[in-house]
Parts: structure tokens; C-alpha cells; sequence
């Protein structure tokens, strides 16, 4: 079974308020917004998987804080980028931190960790989907 780390690409088609569990509600733009995370447990990337039947309608059960923006109807999941058997989760999170015309989602993603967020957000798909294949890149190397 494959494991590594993963970048989600989601869409969201318009502006819209989420309840994030305890963490309350955020406003969120209409964009782009990459989530990155870690598929080290038992099922390896089977957890990309849970994530995509979640964003289908498949799945109720919300474990992360990505799910609560995932299980919104008007987001979906447009590409999903994984560094095999590297643990670059932070890594990457924090280079896409630093790309012109991304932004952080305060709180959201990172509770196991210092980041201040594994969520990113842009207006423009172009812009996020390229930081993101780089950031994967440069964090393998």
C-alpha cells in the first residue's frame, strides 16, 4: 500500500460560510484552495479516497477539518498531487505559504503540528496549481 504526502485542489464555485466543528465558522472566498496533508496511517493514499467520496456525497463522516469544506455542495475536488513515501506535509504547506497570490487559512489542517495552516487559498487555479506541483517537487528533492 502506497503512502506519502497529498495537496487536494478544490474548487470552490462561490463564496460561502462553513461550520469547521469546533472551530467555528469561517467566510470563505469563491477560488481556489489547496489542502495538504499526510497518508502515513494503515490505508496509505486510501485516505485521498475518503476524501473524494466525501466531496461525492458518498461519506458523512467528518474527521478532519478539510472535510467540513469538502462536504459542501458547491466545492469539489479538481486534482490531487502526491509525493510518494516522503512525509512533506509541512514542508510543502509552508513553501505554498510563501507564493505571491497565496493565502492561509488561518487554523484549519494543522492541528498536529506548528504550521499555522495546511489550508491555501487563491482567486486564480493557474497560480495555486503551479505552486502546488513545485512545491512537491522541491520538497522531494
Amino acid at each position: 500500500m502506497s503512502k506519502g504526502t497529498y495537496t487536494l485542489l478544490i474548487a470552490l464555485d462561490e463564496p460561502t460560510t462553513i461550520e469547521f466543528g469546533a472551530l467555528g465558522e469561517r467566510d470563505l472566498a469563491a477560488g481556489w484552495y489547496a489542502y495538504t496533508g499526510s497518508a502515513f496511517g494503515t490505508g496509505g493514499f486510501s485516505r485521498v479516497e475518503r476524501h473524494r467520496e466525501l466531496a461525492a456525497g458518498e461519506r458523512d463522516a467528518r474527521h478532519w477539518h478539510v472535510d467540513y469544506l469538502l462536504g459542501h455542495p458547491v466545492s469539489r475536488i479538481a486534482e490531487v498531487v502526491k509525493t510518494v513515501g516522503e512525509s512533506v506535509e509541512c514542508e510543502v504547506s509552508q513553501e505554498l505559504g510563501d507564493v505571491d497570490g497565496c493565502e492561509s487559512v488561518g487554523g484549519l489542517g494543522a492541528s498536529d503540528c506548528d504550521c499555522d495552516s495546511h489550508l491555501r487559498f487563491s482567486e486564480e487555479r493557474d497560480v495555486l496549481e503551479r505552486a502546488v506541483q513545485e512545491s512537491h517537487e522541491s520538497a522531494s528533492r
